[in-house]
């Protein structure tokens, strides 16, 4: 993105090193730092010992912020909103955030913007009521 060009989030504008990033949730996160845990808790010669303060701060606040905690939820989250053509910011925003409503989450994702690629709430509210099922049989 040109020095010129401001970003803007509304409108996808967050730097072309972001557009092109692979984003993951806080419960994605979380689940690959518990194996990096795990395998450092397997290894010889006291390898938990080896488990830095920012390692633990960090696996510490995914797992506190995870909304799903479930290997296949998670999995699921990022087929279901994957489905909706999102960008991976709005999906991993969404995935972390679970708006209830449709404003609510064009609040949190301004670029969920009624005329854009969602035409009125219909289509947010079904993404929305998609996660909340996810969560509820988690």
């Amino acid at each position: 993105m040109s020095g010129e060009e401001e970003e803007n989030a509304a409108e996808l504008k967050i730097g072309e090193e972001f557009l092109k990033a692979k984003c993951l949730m806080n419960c994605e996160v979380a689940i690959i730092l518990e194996h990096k845990y795990e395998q450092l808790q397997h290894m010889s010669d006291g390898g938990a010992d080896q488990v830095s303060q920012v390692f633990e701060k960090s696996q510490g606040y995914v797992k506190r912020f995870s909304r799903y905690k479930n290997p296949d939820a998670v999995r699921q989250v990022r087929e279901t909103l994957s489905r909706y053509g999102l960008h991976e910011f709005e999906l991993c925003t969404l995935g972390n955030l679970c708006p209830d409503t449709a404003d609510e989450a064009r609040a949190l994702v301004p670029s969920l913007v009624p005329g854009g690629r969602f035409k009125g709430d219909e289509k947010i509210d079904k993404m929305l009521n998609d996660l909340s099922l996810i969560k509820k049989f988690e």
